[in-house]
């Protein structure tokens, strides 16, 4: 165990210069991942709570109280409903209401795709920046072999050749798991706007049911 701690500060050592930028942008992307892990998070689970909330008065047909509900809400789902659920009261047409709610969905949606596309981009960016130090290492091996004594010439070949080596698996180790934690968190994403989406077709339909039901002649 203690082999590999004393081996981690002796491989970045030799990788030289190139292994700053790398790290700067590994923790910058885990930083803004971490970030939009906690938001998402949050956001999903605040929404379930209002729409477990929010269900059971939408099935009783109580508007008024949905509408007072959704408006005192700061979560996306009662932001979106509660634009659906004011045309509702004044017009009752499930394509106003829907049109309604679809532009309240085009201002979430991009709060939560928010900074999550520069994750994807740092972990090129490191993976680039482990290629551009195998480069340069491989310039600075040939460059000092051409110009060293040849007793010389084996051991800094040695040493360029492990710059060069070093950056490109820390660029690998840096955008590999960047490159993963961008498709769970798009992953994540993806599943609140599902989630969002399901919740406005509940609502349509739970809403065109009882105008329905109140267009019926009495008997």
């Amino acid at each position: 165990m203690m082999e590999y701690l004393y081996a981690i500060p002796r491989f970045f050592q030799a990788g030289g210069f190139w292994m700053y930028p790398i790290l700067f942008v590994f923790g910058l992307g885990l930083a803004i991942a971490l970030e939009r892990w906690i938001k998402l998070n949050t956001v999903a689970r605040r929404n379930r709570r209002t729409w477990e909330e929010l269900q059971p008065i939408l099935q009783e047909g109580d508007f008024e109280r949905a509408r007072e509900l959704t408006a005192a809400s700061d979560t996306e789902l009662g932001m979106i409903l509660s634009l659906g659920l004011s045309r509702q009261g004044a017009v009752r047409r499930r394509d106003d209401i829907e049109i309604a709610m679809e532009e309240g969905m085009m201002e979430v949606i991009p709060q939560l795709e928010k900074r999550t596309p520069y994750i994807a981009l740092f972990s090129n960016i490191a993976t680039m920046l482990g290629l551009l130090g195998t480069i340069m290492g491989l310039i600075g091996a040939f460059t000092a072999v051409a110009n060293a004594n040849p007793a010389e010439k084996a051991d800094l070949l040695a040493t360029y050749i492990s710059v060069a080596m070093n950056t490109t698996a820390f660029g690998l180790i840096a955008g590999i798991p960047l490159l993963f934690i961008y498709a769970v968190l798009n992953t994540k994403t993806t599943e609140i706007i599902d989630s969002l989406e399901m919740a406005q077709v509940k609502m349509l339909n739970i809403i065109t049911e009882f105008a329905r039901q109140d267009l019926k002649p009495s008997p």
